[in-house]
């Protein structure tokens, strides 16, 4: 008799060879990261050799490097990270949660959604970047206009991913938690949330790369400390290679968010079918 091949599963109950095909795709990834990483890297030192461009216009990586362990090394990169980060978080925060409760709310009245919509609308048409300024001036040139500039970044991306996905449940399964006389709010908690969370993850997501955006404009208008603060200054100085060190620290930030973001929607949401399926 031929050996017959069987499916193992691990001790969660997931067969071995998904896991293993999930965790060989997780690998390549990293290396094709890296491989991309490393070839910018190479790509941008044979520009700078070549084109024999001035410090100030375009540094080498190894003059980066340099300035990344300086400022790394005297405190100013931390404190400053830091800082940017709070604004960031907080600012995250405030405006998901402010997004999710008056976009469960426009989602649930036709009547408020016509009313708010055309000002939430307009209110995208003027630039973050044009009422800085004025948020500035009204709050201040501390954390707290920073945090609010940042809660607008991300309002409208997570309000409208909010509406999508409370409005896309099908009413097929309202009528049927009716008819198992269910309360409003456990329709909420056993019905819309659960089938909206994918939608409002992919907000989330979005809301987690315009949080950065929006606390560095706020320190590029008026800043004394935070990652804005020290483009300005390496901006001001002609000192190009704390200008690269900066951005890099606010792409990384993003990558960073982007990634928790992402895993915590994995975690939740673990009967959401992956693409490889």
């Amino acid at each position: 008799m031929k050996a017959q091949t069987q499916l193992r599963f691990d001790h969660k109950g997931e067969p071995q060879n998904s896991r293993g095909f999930a965790y060989n795709l997780a690998r390549n990834s990293h290396w094709t990261v890296l491989i991309s990483v490393g070839l910018a890297i190479l790509i941008w030192s044979l520009v700078n050799k070549w084109g024999n461009l001035p410090a100030f216009i375009l540094p080498s990586p190894a003059a980066v490097w340099a300035r990344f362990v300086q400022v790394l090394l005297d405190g100013s990169l931390l404190r400053n990270t830091l800082v940017t980060l709070s604004e960031v978080l907080l600012g995250l925060f405030i405006g998901s949660v402010l997004a999710t409760l008056i976009g469960y709310s426009l989602a649930k009245s036709s009547t408020l959604e016509r009313i708010l919509s055309p000002y939430l609308v307009a209110s995208q048409a003027v630039p973050t970047v044009a009422i800085a300024p004025l948020l500035v001036i009204w709050f201040g040139p501390g954390m707290s206009s920073k945090v609010i500039i940042c809660a607008l970044t991300v309002f409208f991306p997570i309000l409208v991913n909010t509406i999508i996905g409370i409005q896309a449940v099908p009413a097929s399964l309202h009528d049927l938690m009716k008819s198992m006389r269910a309360t409003r709010l456990q329709t909420l908690r056993f019905l819309e949330v659960p089938a909206a969370l994918p939608v409002l993850f992919g907000g989330l997501r979005i809301g987690a790369t315009l949080s950065v955006i929006g606390a560095v404009v706020g320190e590029f208008v008026g800043s004394d400390r935070g990652l804005g603060f020290m483009i300005n200054v390496g901006r001001g100085q002609f000192d190009t290679a704390l200008v690269f060190v900066a951005l890099f620290m606010l792409i990384l930030m993003a990558v960073l968010l982007y990634s928790l973001a992402y895993a915590a929607e994995r975690h939740v949401i673990r009967w959401k079918p992956n693409g490889n399926q």
